[in-house]
């Protein structure tokens, strides 16, 4: 199948390499000239686990092509994606600027009958602004569908190989034909391709994402009570999680999520609930929430080393949102060092991928190191928001040598309290008592801190 793709970003490009990988002739579009041309040269413009391997095979074997070129693609295929972005207005609501422009630019290419597919994640009625904008341009047929992506940064190449399911929003049982057809080779094990109207179809994209999220939040809300009262929010966890009509899934504490779906699509469902007069309650509360618990570090850096910081160096491992990416939008890391900063800290970071992203954003007020430990050598403290797998398991007494003061603010609960305090490291984590050594358990003590043997 001759497949056009509009959009050469994070979901584009996946979904334009896993279509050319099934046999599929893919070309993908972008308007910035200067990306096509790194595209052509293998140049991934993001980090993503397996893409650019997948990117290069397909490109070099002839079924993955790049081009600004939007007429000649979508004339040469009968089925064109839209995978633009949709960044938040101030209001909260999605920008549609460049789907619509991008429903504009197919009308107005076409020669005949396509499948225009909204990848892109937009609110409820996308679709139908979609055709409008088409049909303006043409009197060719259009079958305009819905069908969002459900691809997690880090694991995207895999979400698409093996989807829990397809999401298939369509006008016509020919396209849903036609797309069935498209996704057989990646739901062979027996994963569901659900067909439903285009509305739906871009409802469930949004509640999805606003249900992990309130998932996240509300995990981050109990671990609030749990520090409060001196509870220990992993056992919380294991004890919600196994109720089967729960699940053990996305209820993991920490300091927030970031990125760029959970953010903007609960703000964008919020606004759409709002714009029809319908309660928006408890998407804004998970939205506070996780505002107020990127703040969490921040403010046991205050209780502990007070408010002036001028003459305090911190240490940071892992400034990404997440694992296995670069993508530093919404990133809970850039609220704590932003804060330390203005309290006069000097902050000294590591990050196996983010880095020069996060020099863009934050530019010579960080110091950034290469390596993980070189960033500990006279550190007062050390932060950690991203569960990187280099450190999970580090040399911690290379880490206490190295280390000012023996002082970790773990967001993530990567180590055992009770394993920190033998190591001889203060330690404060989400949701759990902090520990110390006896010399600091009484300054501690005012606090909620546990005794020595605390898990």
């Amino acid at each position: 199948m001759r497949i056009a793709v509009l959009g050469s970003g994070y979901v584009g490009l996946t979904t334009g390499a896993c279509l050319a990988e099934t046999g599929n002739d893919v070309v993908c579009v972008d308007i910035i000239e200067e990306k096509v041309k790194a595209l052509n040269r293998g140049t991934i413009p993001f980090f993503e686990p397996g893409l650019d391997a997948l990117v290069r095979q397909n490109f070099e074997e002839g079924r993955l092509t790049f081009t600004t070129d939007v007429v000649h693609a979508v004339r040469d295929s009968l089925v064109v994606f839209i995978a633009v972005g949709t960044p938040p207005e101030e209001d909260g609501s999605a920008d549609l600027r460049y789907v619509l422009s991008a429903a504009r630019d197919i009308g107005r290419a076409m020669d005949g009958e396509r499948i225009v597919i909204t990848k892109s994640t937009v609110p409820v009625g996308t679709a139908r602004l979609v055709r409008e904008k088409i049909e303006a341009e043409t009197e060719h047929p259009v079958h305009v569908c819905s069908n969002p992506e459900f691809l997690k940064e880090g694991a995207a190449v895999s979400d698409f190989r093996k989807p829990d399911r397809v999401i298939l929003g369509v006008d016509d049982p020919g396209a849903a034909e036609v797309l069935r057809d498209l996704y057989a080779p990646f739901v062979r094990t027996g994963n569901q391709i659900l067909v439903m109207d285009a509305a739906s179809a871009e409802i469930t994209k949004y509640a999805a994402n606003a249900m992990l999220a309130t998932r996240i939040s509300f995990m981050n809300m109990v671990s609030r009570l749990c520090r409060r009262v001196g509870a220990d929010v992993d056992m919380v966890r294991l004890g919600v999680g196994s109720d089967g009509r729960i699940g053990p899934t996305y209820l993991f504490p920490g300091v927030g999520y970031g990125g760029s779906c959970f953010p903007k699509d609960v703000k964008a469902l919020a606004c759409t609930m709002r714009e029809l007069d319908l309660d928006s309650s408890i998407l804004d509360a998970v939205e506070r929430v996780n505002e107020d618990q990127k703040r969490l570090l921040a403010e046991l850096a205050v209780e502990r080393f007070g408010e002036d910081m001028r003459d305090r160096t911190f240490a940071f491992w892992g400034l990404a949102f997440k694992p296995n990416t670069d993508d530093m939008r919404a990133a809970p890391s850039l609220v704590t060092i932003r804060a330390l900063l203005e309290r006069g800290a000097r902050v000294v970071a590591h990050d196996p991928v983010a880095t020069r992203k996060a020099r863009r954003i934050l530019g010579e007020a960080v110091d950034f190191r290469e390596q993980n430990y070189d960033a500990l050598d006279g550190a007062d403290a050390l932060f950690i928001h991203t569960e990187w797998h280099p450190y999970r398991h580090p040399d911690f007494s290379r880490m206490h040598a190295l280390l000012a003061q023996p002082v970790i603010f773990d967001g993530r609960n990567l180590y055992s309290p009770r394993a920190m305090h033998a190591r001889g490291f203060e330690y404060y984590s989400v949701g759990r008592r902090p520990v110390a050594p006896a010399r600091r358990l009484a300054a501690l003590g005012a606090r909620g801190a546990s005794s020595p043997d605390s898990r």
